[in-house]
């Protein structure tokens, strides 16, 4: 599509959607198309207005053509902080809602920022591309690697960009080390790692089960994910380590670290995957392994992924890092910046240090804002998304069932592994329903 006006952009590309019905959870209403907004402004709804909705939020309010006209969380005191936002960086107040299909019934959205727990991600993408809304949303991409294939396909047919917001893909030093990489300079890559040791969690103990907050709704706040009394320790911030919501450290730091890999690697899935890892340090009601190591087989080389949450400075004085080992010499990448080391005593490369640039949240945000005006792919567009988080959740599929397993990329799902395969979708609470997952007979 050649470069359009945003006034005329925004008429013809929610045409083709206008009409088309949301086609998911309980309550039904046609999807509306936007009308274009004063001035060329580009209306952004925020969906979760947690710390991580609430910091994009800000992000956005960076570039002048921005408005936000409604936010949206379950939780009073989650849209009180959101509303704080907005009034710091001298915005008119938005209207407030707790259900996100209110957000995509209305004219005036034109995407939508979702920073909602995972669970919630995959349902809140969808529905607004059938909505004719473009989609910013938070990493990891979705709850499943299924979840993931149906934003993708959702994101296709209705013509919408998707961005994930994972801003090290928008980072300057590390598409620098990357592209380094990519060249060849390095020899053969024979090994990729990425770490996270972080230190900044702590023990949530095993409080006795509770009451929902005053202004919470805790139903919605379900919604697709199994129903459970209320339990202080999976709300909000702490829903990450609990299977019914998230991946834990894998999916949380994860998809970041494989993110940055693979600036370096080619585009691909793991032939096989294998991962061990337990609660070796927090003895409390949390599920997911506060210490994890998963080992993915790729053609060429082999990739790993470790974590610990809660214990330790990292590797190097450095609480997270990547590297790609080659022939001729490895490549470090961290919060510092990057750095070739020479391990030959005779070598074609002499060593050096790259300083970091910085944070790239504000490239990042701004990159998705342009692609809505030209219609071209984001950086992090969601078929990479898909993969790179998918890459993630296979490290957790091998850790949860035991397996070591075998990926098979075009029919995504495990080979001859039915115990291991049934990880790869997650099951949906009735009357919540996914349009274009392909595992539906999760749904129950």
């Amino acid at each position: 599509m050649k470069n359009l006006p945003r006034r005329t952009f925004l008429q013809r590309s929610t045409l083709a959607v206008g009409a088309l019905p949301l086609l998911a959870g309980p309550w039904l209403n046609p999807a509306r198309a936007a009308e274009a907004g004063p001035n060329s402004k580009i209306r952004v709804a925020l969906i979760g207005s947690g710390s991580m909705g609430c910091g994009d939020l800000a992000c956005l309010f960076g570039n002048a053509d921005v408005d936000c006209p409604v936010i949206c969380d379950i939780d009073d005191a989650m849209l009180a902080k959101g509303l704080e936002v907005c009034k710091k960086k001298d915005r008119k107040p938005p209207e407030t809602v707790k259900d996100f299909r209110r957000v995509l019934d209305r004219k005036d959205v034109d995407a939508v920022l979702i920073a909602t727990p995972d669970h919630w991600h995959a349902l809140c993408a969808v529905m607004a591309c059938q909505a004719g809304k473009d989609v910013y949303v938070e990493k990891p991409l979705a709850l499943s690697i299924d979840e993931g294939r149906a934003m993708v396909e959702a994101a296709r047919k209705h013509q919408r960009v998707v961005q994930m917001g994972s801003q090290w893909r928008s980072c300057k030093h590390i598409l620098e080390a990357g592209e380094f990489v990519k060249s060849g300079k390095l020899g053969k890559i024979t090994m990729a790692r990425g770490w996270a040791w972080l230190d900044k969690h702590s023990n949530l103990g095993k409080p006795p089960e509770g009451v929902p907050p005053a202004g919470a709704d805790y139903d919605m706040w379900l919604g697709p994910a199994p129903k459970r009394p209320f339990h202080p320790t999976r709300f909000h911030y702490n829903f990450r380590w609990y299977w019914d919501y998230a991946g834990g450290l894998m999916t949380d730091w994860g998809v970041h670290l494989i993110n940055m890999l693979f600036m370096g690697l080619k585009q691909e899935w793991p032939k096989t995957v294998c991962s061990s890892g337990g609660k070796y340090i927090f003895d409390d009601d949390t599920e997911t392994p506060d210490s994890q190591v998963a080992l993915y087989e790729f053609p060429d080389y082999l990739l790993s992924w470790e974590h610990k949450r809660g214990q330790g400075v990292g590797i190097n004085g450095r609480p997270w890092g990547v590297s790609w080992s080659g022939t001729e010499g490895t490549v470090v990448l961290n919060s510092d910046g990057w750095e070739l080391l020479i391990e030959k005593k005779q070598a074609s490369l002499d060593p050096q240090k790259n300083k970091s640039s910085g944070d790239p949240r504000a490239a990042h945000v701004r990159n998705f804002l342009d692609c809505m005006g030209t219609r071209k792919t984001p950086v992090m567009d969601v078929a990479l998304a898909h993969q790179l988080t998918g890459i993630a959740h296979l490290g957790n599929v091998a850790y949860r069932s035991g397996h070591k397993i075998t990926w098979d990329p075009v029919k995504e799902e495990v080979v001859g592994d039915p115990v291991a395969d049934q990880y790869v979708g997650a099951k949906y609470r009735t009357p919540w329903k996914l349009p274009y997952r392909r595992r539906t007979q999760l749904d129950g």
